[in-house]
C-alpha cells in the first residue's frame, strides 16, 4: 500500500474503536521484520492484534495513525517458525519502501528503543512504568522521568571554490561511498563549534563561514543531524584513521560514490553541484 497520499499523525492514546487490522513496525537488534510477498515487494506488516500477541511480541506501544489504521511498535525477541515475517537490517529498508513509510519506521524505532532500553532507572536501577498519555517512563521508586532521547549531531558540506571534502567512514557499510563529515555535538558545545571541532579532528582542515542548511531525523540509533555547509579556511587534510578511511577534494563533475537520496547527506552534495553548475 503506497502512503503517496496519506499522512502519519502522531499519538499517544489508541482510538477507542479497535482497529481490525494495524500496521506493526517489530524490532530485533538492528532488524525490522517486513512482509516480503514477492521479491521486491516489501511492505510493514499489517496484524490483527490477537495475531501479534500470538507471536509473543513484547513492548507493544501506540504509535499514531496512517489514514485509519493504528500504527504500533513492538519488539520480538524471536518469531516462531512457519511466520512468513523476515528480518532486514533497518538501513536496507530505507530503498524497499515509501520514504513516508521509512519516516514512521525511523520514528517508531526510536520509541522501541526509548521503550527498550529504559526499562529500569539510570538512577537508582527500579524499574520504570510507561505513562499513559505521553512517552515518558517514570521511576517505580524515585520517580524520575525518561523521555525518548535525541542525540543532536552536525553533518558538514566544506567547500574549496568549486570542490567537496568527501570522506570513508570507517563504519561505513559500503567501502566504496564517500560522504560529507559528521559527529556528534559535545556537552557545552554550540553547533558551530562542533562543526569547526569535528572537520578539524576528522580531516586537519580549518572551515569559516558555516550556515545552517536544513535538519533531518535520523534513527541509527537516535540522531537529529544539523545541517552545515562551510568554506575551507586553511590546512592540509590529515586524517584522523580511527574514523575516517579516506578523505579528498571533489568536483561536480567527479563525485565518488555518494549516499542515496532522501539522506540530508546527499542533499547537501546536490546543493554543492547545482551550486557549482549555475
Amino acid at each position: 500500500m503506497a502512503m503517496t497520499d496519506l499522512e502519519f499523525e502522531k499519538a499517544v492514546l489508541p482510538p477507542k474503536a479497535g482497529q481490525e487490522m494495524a500496521y506493526f513496525f517489530i524490532f530485533c537488534d538492528n532488524s525490522i521484520f517486513i512482509d516480503e510477498r514477492e521479491e521486491y515487494q516489501v511492505s510493514i506488516p499489517i496484524l490483527k492484534m490477537d495475531e501479534a500477541l500470538k507471536l509473543k511480541l513484547e513492548d507493544i506501544c501506540f504509535l499514531g495513525m496512517i489514514g485509519d489504521r493504528s500504527c504500533y511498535s513492538s519488539h520480538a525477541p524471536a518469531l516462531n517458525k512457519g511466520i512468513s515475517l523476515k528480518p532486514i537490517n533497518i538501513r536496507v529498508l530505507f530503498e524497499k519502501v515509501d520514504f513516508p513509510f521509512w519516516k514512521v519506521a525511523g520514528y517508531a524505532k526510536q520509541i522501541h528503543d526509548w521503550n527498550l532500553n529504559f526499562k529500569y532507572c539510570g538512577r537508582c536501577g527500579q524499574k520504570t512504568e510507561r505513562k499513559g498519555d505521553e512517552h515518558v517512563r517514570i521511576c517505580s521508586n524515585c520517580s524520575l522521568m525518561s523521555y525518548p532521547r535525541i542525540s543532536p549531531a552536525t553533518i558538514i558540506a566544506v567547500v574549496k571554490e568549486n570542490q567537496i571534502l568527501l570522506a570513508r567512514g570507517v563504519n561505513f557499510p559500503n567501502k566504496k561511498m564517500f560522504s560529507i563529515l559528521a559527529g556528534f555535538v559535545e556537552p557545552d558545545e554550540t553547533l558551530e563549534d562542533c562543526v569547526k571541532r569535528e572537520v578539524f579532528e576528522e580531516t586537519g582542515i580549518i572551515v569559516k563561514n558555516i550556515r545552517y542548511f536544513k535538519s533531518q531525523s535520523w534513527p541509527f540509533p537516535d540522531s537529529l543531524m544539523i545541517g552545515f555547509t562551510a568554506e575551507y579556511k586553511s590546512g592540509e587534510i590529515v586524517i584522523d584513521k580511527k574514523e575516517i578511511e579516506e578523505a579528498s577534494w571533489f568536483s561536480s563533475d567527479n563525485l565518488p560514490l555518494v549516499p542515496n537520496q532522501y539522506t540530508i547527506a546527499r542533499e547537501l552534495i546536490d546543493w554543492f553541484v547545482e551550486r557549482s553548475d549555475s
